[in-house]
């Protein structure tokens, strides 16, 4: 039986890319966006029919009845960075009026609803910091007093998991605390870099490893401080493209844009990296895996290191 997940606030596809596979699958899309949405089709209609067969590809979040959305092992989201009201926020969560338009609440309502076997969430590195730290505060004592989750997170680097960009993001994983694991999840370690900005461009950049591919600033020039699109490639100024940028985030050479090439840059640039999203994913599956093992410990032989099997 195939493991199924969700794919919330879903962009262009970036987390569908790095979990679907022949053992997982999506049941369940939203995005509002309308050119994302077109995007989101294009790519996705042969790969997982069934979601747009069915009008399971949602375009208003806030309209859907979680009941009613598909079952489904993992939960995943790229969920806008918002304030919460710190006043409705104390009043309760279930009477939280004010706090009704944030996003998280929608996401927290369909993990009460659902509640998957894995929750996994990106955001902005800022969001450990936003508001005075109060936000990501609310965030984790709702996921893990209100929703009983075991959570885990960390600032990930796209650069540390194959992608020339360092892109920071937190990544923040959780499991139901009812279900027993041998040992805490872990996030896969970095890999060796083996791809720059030379092979991105196919010429000799001066820059190893790249900007960070961001929404606004486009266009700023080489020399000024905003730039991120602009790089010197064989001495000469060339400005990062669409075809550059799906390999800069990890999309495959045949995922096409049906839009303009500035919406494809500004898409791009909200996405999450796929390669960095492929590898947490594969390590969440893993660990599903080994829900109710007891743990056994060996010593590898290569490294002489006590491991967890």
């Amino acid at each position: 039986m195939k493991r199924k997940f969700i794919d919330l606030f879903a962009g262009i596809g970036g987390f569908h890319i790095a979990l679907h596979d022949e053992k997982t699958e999506c049941v369940f899309a939203s995005e509002n966006d309308s050119f994302c949405r077109t995007t989101y089709l294009y790519n996705f209609y042969n790969i997982s029919p069934e979601i747009f067969i069915n009008n399971q590809f949602n375009d208003d979040i806030l309209k859907a009845d979680p009941e009613l959305i598909p079952d489904h092992e993992i939960l995943c989201a790229g969920f806008p960075c918002q304030p919460f009201s710190q006043a409705g926020y104390k009043r309760g969560f279930n009477e939280d009026l004010e706090n009704r338009g944030n996003m998280f609440f929608v996401i927290r309502d369909i993990i009460k609803a659902k509640r998957p076997d894995a929750i996994f969430l990106e955001n902005v590195k800022h969001l450990l910091n936003h508001d005075g730290g109060k936000t990501f505060n609310i965030i984790q004592e709702i996921l893990e007093e209100e929703l009983d989750y075991k959570i885990y997170y960390k600032i990930v680097k796209a650069s540390d998991y194959g992608l020339p960009q360092h892109r920071p993001r937190i990544f923040i994983i959780g499991f139901p605390k009812e279900h027993k694991y041998p040992y805490p999840f872990q996030f896969p370690d970095p890999v060796k870099l083996e791809l720059n900005m030379s092979d991105i461009f196919g010429g000799e950049c001066t820059r190893e490893i790249g900007f960070t591919v961001r929404v606004g600033g486009r266009r700023s020039g080489i020399d000024d401080r905003r730039n991120w699109d602009a790089y010197n490639v064989n001495n000469k100024v060339v400005i990062l493209g669409v075809d550059e940028g799906k390999a800069l985030m990890g999309f495959p050479k045949n995922f096409f844009f049906p839009v303009s090439d500035t919406q494809a840059m500004k898409q791009l640039g909200n996405s999450v990296a796929v390669s960095a999203a492929r590898m947490v994913a594969n390590q969440i599956k893993s660990y599903l895996n080994k829900r109710g093992h007891k743990q056994i410990l060996q010593i590898d032989e290569k490294t002489n290191r006590m491991i967890i099997v």
